[in-house]
């Protein structure tokens, strides 16, 4: 797994296999709950980039508290 933190409202994280992405994602999303005060404004949007690929961040467009899904065309 690679994670690489390209702001501090966006985790960018690359899976080598389908075993470590359940676990990897869950700890991004634990990251960002940890600073979610700072962001009141927003929630977290998990979008899926392409198979093994995904961005774990703050969103305007999901409700302050919760976390949505998507999957990036």
């Amino acid at each position: 797994m690679t994670v690489v933190m390209t702001e501090e409202r966006e985790i960018h994280l690359t899976f080598s296999n389908g075993q470590e992405i359940h676990d990897g994602l869950d700890q991004a999303v634990n990251t960002l709950i940890e600073d979610a005060a700072e962001h009141a404004d927003c929630g977290i949007l998990v979008t899926r980039h392409e198979p093994g690929s995904y961005t774990v961040a703050f969103d305007e467009s999901v409700p302050f508290g919760q976390t949505r899904e998507a999957i990036a065309a």
